[in-house]
């Protein structure tokens, strides 16, 4: 997610404009406790890998780099960092591959996987029936939506009754969905409809809120949650998370052997407690998986 190359380097999030969260539970942390485990190439899994990716030696992924702590840019502004950069990694590692990032707008990242501009997305990509269609979804990470306010609720929201409320969201995501149908509903209940404030980056979402743009905000749960966190007290959680799904890696349909390889590498790093570490050293492993599937 790098539509304005973050508002505000990651090191000044707290100082008066949040950076966004992603879902899964537990209580994120800005960085991670310590280094990326190492991971060994597995021989038998590397031989899954295409001809055509296995040939360069290395694989490019989108990536939106606005959706801390999942992927964001480090204070460098360049490199992208977070839980899903060194979870996929260590995936590409186990496979013998080095990665290559491309920093993309969320809303991109599908079509540019169908086009072959990219050959995996890596965005916190939930699983649902729309993408399924659009493309194979390798699973390994579980999150759900959370919504957030600014301290003490002045706008008093109940995620329940949002009617008539401004509500920040980030577009082509699966809040985005959410937003729109409770919007709906209060229309058919003959209510306001939402103020629904949509954002090319989640960074503008939280920031919204926090200078009281917007009076609430809905991403996914880690997102959330690390926002809360780095908002210095100016943002707080309201509600339960709900509609718990998937996170999976874009491929693109006709890459069957590719998907599969992925999958198989998850599972490998589940198996050999590496996933585990990952997740751990950045405080998202509540939403840790037991397998990986393809489109489940």
């Amino acid at each position: 997610m790098d539509v304005l190359k973050r508002l505000i380097p990651v090191g000044a999030i707290a100082l008066a404009l949040a950076a966004g969260g992603c879902g899964g539970g537990g209580e994120p942390s800005g960085t991670p406790t310590g280094a990326a485990p190492s991971v060994s190439v597995n021989p038998t899994l590397a031989a899954m890998v295409p001809d055509a990716i296995k040939s360069d030696g290395k694989i490019l992924v989108g990536t939106d780099a606005t959706y801390a702590p999942n992927e964001f840019l480090a204070e460098d502004g360049s490199t992208v960092i977070g839980f899903d950069i060194d979870l996929f990694k260590a995936v590409a590692q186990t496979l013998g591959l080095q990665v290559e990032v491309q920093p993309a707008t969320f809303g991109d990242i599908i079509p540019g996987v169908q086009s072959g501009k990219y050959e995996v997305g890596v965005s916190s990509f939930t699983v649902n029936p729309e993408r399924k269609k659009q493309s194979q979804m390798v699973t390994y990470f579980n999150a759900g939506t959370q919504w957030a306010v600014k301290a003490g609720n002045p706008a008093g929201i109940d995620p329940n009754n949002p009617c008539g409320k401004r509500i920040a969201v980030q577009r082509d995501t699966v809040q985005a969905e959410d937003i729109a149908k409770r919007s709906e509903a209060c229309v058919a209940a003959g209510k306001p409809a939402v103020v629904v404030s949509p954002y090319p980056g989640q960074d503008q979402v939280a920031n919204s809120v926090v200078t009281g743009k917007d009076d609430a905000m809905l991403a996914d749960s880690p997102i959330t949650a690390y926002a809360v966190k780095q908002s210095n007290g100016q943002l707080e959680v309201i509600g339960d998370v709900y509609d718990a799904a998937p996170y999976g890696y874009v491929v693109n349909n006709d890459q069957a052997q590719l998907a599969q390889a992925l999958q198989a590498a998850v599972n490998e790093l589940i198996q050999n407690g590496t996933y585990a570490k990952i997740l751990e050293q950045w405080g998202v492993q509540a939403g840790a998986v037991p397998s990986s599937q393809i489109n489940p």
